[in-house]
């Protein structure tokens, strides 16, 4: 039972670590905190992920891919901030991205707002071809704002 129950814990942590290997949070103000502490970009990606054909574009031939994920890890905090058709979202989560919708003047999806560390808004960007590739040098440029 005692093996088990390692193993057990073993597989949640292991789960635990590969969701937070994703990268991608939810909390605005908790990004800004780790951004500010590890000087790093925050990358806030205002997406519609369960019905946008154009979020779930940029989320399958960039964000998905490991070229993008290890850039992210060393350079960036990224922040999702949904508006979902099916997806359940508590109220409290519903209030912070609307009032971001509105801060950046958000008008369509998928739109990413790039902040530096201190929070100031440096860029923005959308979908574009070429890949995770294309995206980080957009993402370097921005860097030196």
């Amino acid at each position: 039972m005692k093996k088990f129950t390692a193993l057990l814990v073993a597989l949640l942590f292991t789960a635990t670590f590969t969701f937070a290997a994703e990268g991608w949070g939810v909390d605005y103000e908790k990004a800004l905190a780790q951004a500010k502490a590890d000087n790093k970009m925050v990358v806030l990606d205002f997406t519609g992920s369960d019905w946008c054909g154009w979020c779930i574009k940029i989320d399958k031939e960039i964000f998905s891919k490991p070229d993008f994920k290890t850039y992210a890890n060393g350079n960036l905090v990224l922040v999702e901030v949904d508006f979902p058709q099916k997806k359940e979202q508590t109220n409290k989560l519903k209030e912070q991205n609307e009032k971001l919708q509105a801060q950046y003047k958000v008008q369509g999806y998928p739109t990413i707002i790039v902040l530096n560390s201190e929070g100031k808004k440096i860029g923005e960007l959308g979908y574009m071809p070429g890949g995770p590739k294309a995206f980080i040098a957009e993402l370097d440029k921005l860097k030196g704002k």
